[in-house]
């Protein structure tokens, strides 16, 4: 018989294979993104452009050869790109001889307020961080002003947009500075611009457990006042400065968790349509529903402008999952998005290189399939800015 291993201190051994992950994967970040490890945005062809800017190509090219607005940057081919940036100048341009104000810049005017939109699920892998990471993204090439918060103490939104939590992010810097309950800091100290314009960050890493820790000390000792409006205060510091605010939620319902939802005005609960996925969020949503009820009778006002259910990972061929999908539009109608988030190896490879489908170029997968996965995920995150836009009365 062979001798059983030496028992070894299971904390010694996690924290070992802890640093050995984050050394590989600091490496990795350096690797695919060298000389400052720090992400750039891809170039979009002419006709990319076009289509986020809702004009034809055509039109594109006249403003180009008639010397208007940016200049882009031409191949061979004669073929035009457009940086995120050329875009984003191309709406101020386009803005100003629009037929309606908001056709080309289409955030907030005086009177809406601000969108703060929750992505949230109890059960990990229903595909939340990259909902919400390219709902983030969508938006703000879309041109509205957007900050992306990572309330995921996994934070794998923050490592999606190149920060690596285990090493840039040794001082704080993410949102439990702006909402502990000692010394908080000025929101604006703990958001980053991003590679993408209109797009900013408030990262996250480990730290922010500290909250869900420090909350219960806190009510104990009778001083955490209304501890779930924390979010909604910080963020009223920025509130003249952005469109939308788009937060992933921790996989569970927490001090944090409660805190996002009160600082809501729009719900996003995402489904992978496989019965023990419907079974968890059974659970999830009379936990949510318990927990909303003790808050609302704190005196918030739990009011929300709207609540959707995204499914994600889609497989339309299969038949159990179109047979909840069904299940799930008979129970809840138009609480439903239309459009669903389709299954694609195309946002996974993308995942591998810490990228989404909005930054990869089209030629690294077959036609076929990165057009099918983009047109999904375009569809998902417009249908979502029209409930934004209808919130705001138009």
């Amino acid at each position: 018989m062979s001798k059983v291993d030496t028992p070894e201190d299971l904390n010694a051994v996690i924290r070992q294979h802890s640093e050995l992950l984050a050394a590989q994967l600091h490496s990795q970040r350096e690797s695919l993104f060298p000389p400052d490890a720090s992400k750039t945005m891809r170039k979009f062809t002419s006709g990319e452009a076009a289509a986020l800017l809702g004009v034809n190509d055509s039109y594109l090219r006249k403003l180009h050869l008639d010397g208007k607005g940016p200049s882009p940057e031409v191949s061979s081919g004669n073929r035009r790109h457009y940086s995120a940036e050329d875009i984003h100048n191309l709406r101020i341009l386009l803005e100003k001889t629009a037929r309606k104000p908001g056709d080309y810049l289409p955030g907030r005017r005086a009177g809406d307020h601000l969108q703060i939109i929750g992505v949230m699920n109890f059960k990990g892998g229903s595909g939340k961080t990259t909902s919400s990471a390219h709902l983030a993204q969508r938006l703000a090439l879309k041109g509205y002003r957007v900050l992306a918060i990572d309330l995921d103490p996994q934070a794998s939104l923050t490592a999606l947009h190149g920060v690596q939590p285990e090493f840039d992010l040794l001082d704080g810097g993410t949102l439990y500075d702006a909402i502990r309950y000692e010394d908080p800091v000025p929101i604006a100290e703990v958001i980053r611009k991003t590679y993408i314009p209109n797009l900013d960050l408030i990262p996250g890493n480990l730290e922010l457990m500290e909250f869900e820790h420090e909350t219960p000390r806190a009510l104990s000792r009778g001083n955490a006042g209304l501890f779930f409006f924390r979010v909604k205060e910080a963020l009223a510091q920025v509130d003249d400065q952005y469109d939308v605010v788009v937060i992933d939620c921790p996989p569970q319902l927490g001090f944090l968790t409660m805190s996002a939802l009160s600082a809501a005005t729009g719900v996003l609960v995402t489904i992978h349509p496989e019965m023990l996925d419907v079974m968890s969020m059974s659970q999830f949503l009379r936990m949510t529903a318990d927990l909303m009820d003790v808050i609302a009778d704190s005196g918030a006002d739990m009011s929300h402008d709207w609540m959707r259910y995204l499914l994600t990972r889609y497989e339309p061929t299969d038949a159990p999952q179109n047979r909840i999908v069904a299940f799930l539009r008979t129970m809840y109608g138009d609480k439903v998005l239309n459009a669903p988030m389709l299954k694609s190896t195309a946002i996974s490879d993308a995942g591998l290189t810490k990228q989404t489908l909005y930054e990869v170029e089209r030629s690294a997968f077959t036609r076929t399939t990165y057009d099918r996965a983009i047109e999904s995920l375009n569809a998902v995150n417009d249908e979502i800015a029209q409930l934004i836009q209808k919130t705001w009365g138009r």
